[in-house]
């Protein structure tokens, strides 16, 4: 029995479902929506919010330049993106996340992603969902 396990298995390894969530979580920073099935944009949602969340604590460091941080500050953004960075694949991908991304969110308390129910796959009749970020809506309402 399953009691207690979290997490679903998607019919993959932990590697290859490691390395998947690695590169969904990217491109969803990349591109601010991607198209996906139910069941992985659920689990990816938590992914991608957390991540969010490590450089939206960072607050008002981010604003400053880094020329102009104490070293103690310094070593919160490096520490920071590192433990993003292992999740985001791209250094450029992480700098947008760190200058661009968390700075529009800076007020919300939660909630950055949603998950938007499009079609039914034709192949296996699959439940696909566009995963968008939250960025879309509220740079479109400015």
């Amino acid at each position: 029995m399953r009691h207690g396990k979290s997490g679903r298995q998607l019919g993959r390894n932990s590697s290859h479902r490691k390395a998947m969530y690695r590169n969904m979580v990217t491109s969803l920073l990349d591109h601010e929506r991607i198209e996906t099935t139910l069941a992985k944009a659920k689990e990816l949602r938590g992914k991608t919010e957390k991540n969010i969340t490590v450089a939206l604590r960072l607050g008002e460091i981010l604003e400053k330049d880094a020329d102009k941080r104490t070293r103690e500050e310094q070593v919160k953004v490096v520490h920071a993106m590192r433990t993003v960075g292992k999740t985001v694949q791209s250094r450029e991908i992480l700098d947008k996340l760190f200058t661009d991304i968390a700075p529009r969110l800076k007020g919300r308390p939660g909630g950055y992603t949603r998950i938007i129910k499009t079609r039914r796959r034709a192949g296996d009749a699959a439940e696909i969902e566009e995963h968008t970020s939250e960025l879309q809506s509220r740079i479109g309402s400015r």
